[in-house]
């Protein structure tokens, strides 16, 4: 009898570990052979634990789990309270286009040879019989855009690296995943980290970089654990060597900032994280002073999948400018919050309303904040906006990180347009004074609207122009999205506006 349990962090937060013991209890009073394996997570976090019992027809899946219903397990499957058919069946994952998370939940993460089989290394291998400016243009062929929150082309960004003459190239991946909502990036590493290793490993071929570091934030202790080992495994097998590039985690201390690209690399270099100002850009003067490829890891997770099958079957995917596929983390108020991905293209409202249920409490939505805690409060009124950086953009939103959380009814906007001006004064750097002092005023001046000062508002906007349009870095300056769009979209939430309506 095979069966999986998830040994992602978030499915241990949900009580996992319990149910192994459990089961290897249960097992072991029957006298019943069980052959227990651990996988990452499906990214179906509301059926967590979700334990896996394969059978000639697949795997079953049962949940979410606890201690009291392993016994069942032990009897009649079918007749389970907990049964839910076959995990691939489940119409949340059913819908989803899996090519950066295909392995995910699937495969033992820190199993080579299961990696292998599921076409691990075929894009490394396939990259290395290519020169590193055809790799470069493969990637750009893809479409393929900065996933996390910039959406530069990542190609452009290695071709500018490539053409840089240096005794020394870096690629740094960003694990920095501070945004709410966001857990996209743990998830793939806890549950299919050579599919990382593979894609940083394809970067370096591509630009003529030996060394890459994983900056993974503090938080993350599972994931800093599972990186590390497979690192290892990846090193004892050869192909890092085969590739020529080596790798090394380097742990955040929680900074928020730190995310950012150029505080990321002081970081890394033992500096205060700050915020260096641009020109000189990275991929020119990064790491260490030497050319640097900066991604984030869903866009570096990516290219094994396009150097595989090519960058025009990725680019089959998407809208407009946005190709390829995005993994969307739902959280929040929402009867089924997860990962979903799938192509570029599905509208905010089908993805809260129709794959995820809406909300948790059954209330109506008010406002979806997608991005980040500086994306944008999205009413109803723009369920129909597909997911595409462009149109995003234009309705004073930004895709971000696709991190998604869902508010009901009962959310007073007011206090979350203030919290957005409290978080940035409190992660500020220090660095630039539209953001470190601006955030501190931001706060004071909601204060007073909240008050009943109609004469804070203009003071307000004239602000967050000065933020958006002065700060170094997108701290300050996306800090006024999630502001000036609860201003916009939810008036009467706001005393003075809801007065002067009145």
């Amino acid at each position: 009898m095979k069966i999986w349990v998830p040994c992602d962090a978030a499915a241990k937060a949900c009580g996992a570990e319990r149910v192994v013991a459990e089961i290897t209890a249960q097992a072991a009073a029957r006298g019943v052979s069980v052959d227990l394996r651990r996988n990452g997570t499906r990214g179906m976090v509301w059926l967590e634990p979700l334990v896996e019992v394969e059978t000639e027809a697949g795997r079953v899946g049962f949940g979410p789990m606890t201690p009291a219903d392993v016994l069942a397990l032990f009897e009649d499957l079918a007749a389970h309270p907990k049964a839910l058919g076959l995990v691939e069946e489940i119409p949340f994952f059913k819908r989803q286009t899996r090519l950066t998370f295909a392995r995910c939940g699937r495969n033992e993460p820190l199993c080579l040879d299961q990696y292998e089989a599921t076409g691990g290394w075929d894009g490394l291998r396939k990259a290395l019989a290519m020169t590193p400016a055809e790799v470069v243009e493969e990637v750009i062929a893809s479409g393929l855009r900065g996933r996390g929150g910039a959406g530069f082309p990542t190609g452009i960004k290695w071709r500018t690296v490539l053409g840089a003459a240096a005794d020394q190239k870096y690629i740094v991946c960003n694990v920095d995943e501070g945004d709410s909502g966001s857990f996209a990036d743990r998830m793939l590493i806890e549950g299919d980290p050579f599919c990382l290793i593979e894609g940083m490993a394809i970067a370096g071929h591509a630009v003529g970089a030996t060394r890459g570091y994983v900056y993974i934030r503090s938080e993350y202790p599972d994931c800093i654990s599972v990186m590390r080992a497979a690192i290892i495994l990846a090193e004892q097998s050869g192909i890092l060597a085969e590739a020529g590039f080596s790798l090394e985690v380097r742990v955040g201390a929680g900074a928020y900032v730190c995310g950012e690209e150029t505080a990321m690399l002081n970081s890394i270099e033992g500096k205060r994280g700050t915020v260096r100002p641009k020109p000189p850009l990275p991929a020119l003067e990064g790491l260490f002073g030497k050319p640097t490829v900066v991604n984030n890891l869903l866009s570096l997770a990516a290219v094994p999948w396009i150097l595989a099958h090519g960058g025009a079957a990725y680019q089959s995917y998407g809208i407009d400018r946005s190709r390829g596929t995005i993994p969307l983390q739902v959280g929040g108020n929402v009867k089924y919050g997860g990962l979903f991905e799938t192509g570029f293209g599905i509208t905010l409202g089908e993805l809260v309303m129709d794959v995820c249920g809406g909300t948790a409490s059954g209330r109506p939505v008010k406002a979806v904040q997608v991005g980040g805690p500086l994306g944008a409060y999205h009413p109803q009124a723009d369920f129909d906006l597909p997911f595409c950086y462009e149109l995003f953009a234009g309705q004073g939103g930004l895709v971000g990180h696709a991190g998604l959380v869902v508010h009901d009814d009962r959310a007073d906007m007011l206090k979350l347009a203030r919290f957005a001006m409290e978080f940035c004064a409190v992660e500020s750097c220090g660095t630039c004074t539209p953001c470190r002092i601006g955030a501190v005023r931001g706060v004071e001046t909601l204060d007073r609207i909240a008050a009943g000062d109609a004469a804070a508002l203009p003071l307000l906007d004239d602000l967050c122009d000065t933020m958006k349009y002065g700060s170094l870095c997108a701290l300050g300056g996306f800090t006024p999205y999630p502001v000036q769009s609860a201003i916009r979209h939810f008036p009467q939430d706001f005393p003075v506006l809801r007065e002067a309506a009145e």
